[in-house]
Parts: structure tokens; C-alpha cells; sequence
């Protein structure tokens, strides 16, 4: 569908999706600092992925038009939407990288460790399936890796809820592409950004 709205998440987790008869692949999951509805900003009006909330919570959303406007008046919101469209495509193919080459308990921690990020916060309530699926590994793979990690005090399983005991830990058992990954949104960020809002002559409506 023609993409009418984008979406800037304050709270929640969206995960980005390429759907195939085959099945899906997750490519990327975008948090607090994200946004939904970016493919536009490349000049298509057609989103090329699936966007889907996986940890519900709240976000602000502006007309695809009205922020066109915006960017055309200011060049500022422009370069840091970019940057923002830049950091999400390094995820993305870093993404693909990470699921053809590397293990899955690196792969795991590199997950756990950038939605952890999104949301900024130490709970996920995401189960042992939706890991499965979004890292395209055996169920049974997955369970016996999270049991490793709870070994270690980096985790604590609960029912249909994960809780990060050690950050700092987790990330040592990531695979590098969580560092490439987080260290894109962080150059992204470190851009001069402005409220959209300000720019408008009414507030963004919440979703």
C-alpha cells in the first residue's frame, strides 16, 4: 500500500520484514529512536518491507506529504531523516551478513542486545518462537542457548518474558555486527535534530 503516514516510535518495538512464499526474513527491529515509513525518503511510495509491532507501546505520526513539505523547507530535518534511513539500511544488510555467517548464540546476543537497545530496557517479552523465527534457527537450538546464557547470569527467563541481567556481558558475547550496527544509530544520532512538530503548524497526532 502507498505509504500515507510515518510513524516515530516513542515506546515499543516494530520489527521490519521481507515476506516470500518461502517464509520471512526479519531484517531489521527498530525502537524508541526509529521510525516507520522511511522508503519514501529514497523516492518510492511503496513500502518494500513489512512492518509488523512486535512489543506494542506509543508513537507519533505525521503525514507522508506534511513531512515532505517539511524537508523541502528544512534542510536540516532532511539530512538527519537521511542519516536515520542510512543507519536502518546498515542494519538491515548487516543483518543478512550476520545470519549467513555467523553462530547462533552470537546471533542471539546481537538480538537480544539491539532490543534491549530499542526499547531501553532491561525486559523483552518475546518468546522462544519469535526468536526461532526471526534468527531462522531450530526452536530447540534457541532454547539451549538462552539456557547457556541464564547459566552465565547474563539472562533470566521468565514465562513469555526475557530479562537482561548484564548488559555488558551480553554484548561480550555478541557477534561484531551488534557493535557495526549500534555504532551506525549513534552516528545517526550524534546529527543536530529538531521536533518535526515545531516545524509544523499543528502537532504531530498520536498513532
Amino acid at each position: 500500500r502507498r505509504v500515507d503516514h510515518v510513524y516515530f516510535l516513542e515506546s515499543g518495538i516494530v520489527s521490519l520484514r521481507i515476506v516470500a512464499p518461502e517464509g520471512l526474513l526479519e531484517t531489521a527491529i527498530t525502537g524508541y529512536r526509529g521510525a516507520v515509513g522511511i522508503p519514501f525518503l529514497l523516492g518510492g511510495s511503496i513500502p518494500t518491507q513489512q512492518s509488523i509491532v512486535l512489543f506494542s507501546g506509543n508513537s507519533l505520526r505525521i503525514r507522508s506529504d506534511d513531512l515532505r513539505r517539511v524537508m523541502r523547507e528544512y534542510p536540516d530535518v532532511l539530512e538527519r531523516l537521511l542519516r536515520y534511513a542510512q543507519a536502518l539500511n546498515v542494519h538491515s544488510t548487516q543483518a543478512a551478513l550476520c545470519g549467513a555467517r555467523h553462530e547462533l548464540m552470537p546471533r542471539l546476543a546481537c538480538w537480544l542486545c539491539l532490543a534491549a537497545d530499542a526499547i531501553d530496557g532491561d525486559v523483552l517479552p518475546v518468546t522462544h518462537d519469535y526468536l526461532s523465527m526471526a534468527l531462522a534457527m531450530r526452536r530447540a537450538g534457541v532454547t539451549e542457548a538462552l539456557l547457556r546464557f541464564e547459566e552465565l547470569g547474563l539472562i533470566r527467563k521468565m514465562r513469555g518474558v526475557l530479562q537482561i541481567n548484564d548488559h555488558r556481558g551480553l554484548q561480550q558475547k555478541a557477534c561484531g555486527c551488534y557493535s557495526v550496527i549500534s555504532g551506525a544509530y549513534a552516528q545517526a544520532e550524534n546529527a543536530a535534530g529538531y521536533r518535526l512538530d515545531d516545524f509544523l503548524g499543528r502537532p504531530l497526532s498520536r498513532a
